[in-house]
């Protein structure tokens, strides 16, 4: 491509101007000396397991808004998700296998069908005992997705005996890991060769744990009060009409249809239909609830 005398002096002027340039400066990404997921070590000793996770951090640190998107709703989901991971034993640090899923957005669908902050297939979510159709969608609740998610990483742990091993069936599939960990005679993730979804993916989940652990070596400048507050002001009633209209729900509970969705983001239509009088459990947003406060 020829460079007009214009174009030409600008890109000078910008490299030149007081000796330094005017372009935004990069830097590489600080990687730790060692590092754990799930209490086992990162062999970061090897050369493509270092590059593996430089990569992943570049791409985490740079897709900016997304991922300060994603920092904000730490507070919001990980008070929710901790209790119940803890409860099912499940190491903390799947948190962020979470953020890794979902970018911590509720309400995400991807092209293939996966629904919720843990990005659940419809025919995993039935299994685990989730109500799945297109007016009432438990992957999209946050509390019941998430004890299914606990129940298919203990399954897959029991199998491998690796936590980290668990990650990668999530991403995977227990039946196309066993696969490939049977062809190729190993047991172990570091050691494996997976195609480049879940070859990539525990260490962009290890990316987001360095991330949310320390923002601000980052360069991410959140203080405590910009972060997002926990929607934990809320009742619960209990509705089993035969047909249910979720904005009488709402109006009934002094709340609106849409403020009902920001706590119950299982609803997916404005109707339904229920003949066999089955039981939903719904918040109810507070007084306070949509009050901006730190």
């Amino acid at each position: 491509m020829k460079l007009t005398a214009t174009v030409f002096a600008v890109i000078t002027f910008a490299l030149n101007v007081s000796g330094q340039g005017m372009f935004a400066k990069l830097a590489l990404p600080e990687i730790p000396d060692r590092l754990e997921f799930a209490g086992e070590n990162v062999p970061l000793e090897y050369f493509d397991v270092y590059e593996s996770l430089q990569r992943e951090m570049m791409v985490t640190l740079y897709m900016h808004s997304r991922t300060t998107l994603t920092l904000l709703n730490t507070r919001r989901y990980f008070l929710v998700i901790e209790p119940i991971m803890d409860k099912y034993g499940i190491p903390d640090d799947f948190k962020y296998l979470c953020m890794a899923e979902s970018g911590l957005n509720p309400n995400i669908t991807s092209s293939a069908g996966a629904a919720g902050l843990w990005q659940i297939m419809p025919a995993t979510g039935k299994q685990y005992g989730l109500l799945v159709d297109n007016w009432v969608d438990e992957r999209f609740d946050i509390e019941k997705s998430t004890e299914a998610a606990c129940k298919y990483l203990l399954e897959s742990y029991k199998r491998y005996g690796s936590w980290t091993l668990a990650a990668a069936a999530y991403n995977l599939g227990n039946a196309g890991l066993n696969r490939r960990l049977e062809a190729q005679g190993e047991d172990d993730y570091y050691d494996v060769f997976l195609p480049e979804e879940t070859q990539r993916y525990v260490f962009r989940i290890l990316s987001l744990k360095l991330l949310t652990e320390s923002p601000f070596t980052y360069g991410y400048i959140i203080t405590q009060n910009e972060y997002y507050r926990p929607l934990d002001d809320y009742t619960t009633v209990e509705v089993s009409d035969k047909k249910i209209v979720w904005s009488d729900v709402a109006h009934e509970n002094g709340t609106t249809y849409k403020m009902l969705r920001q706590l119950n983001h299982w609803i997916r239509d404005y109707e339904y239909n229920n003949p066999s009088g089955r039981t939903f459990k719904v918040k109810i947003p507070g007084d306070g609830f949509r009050t901006r406060r730190p």
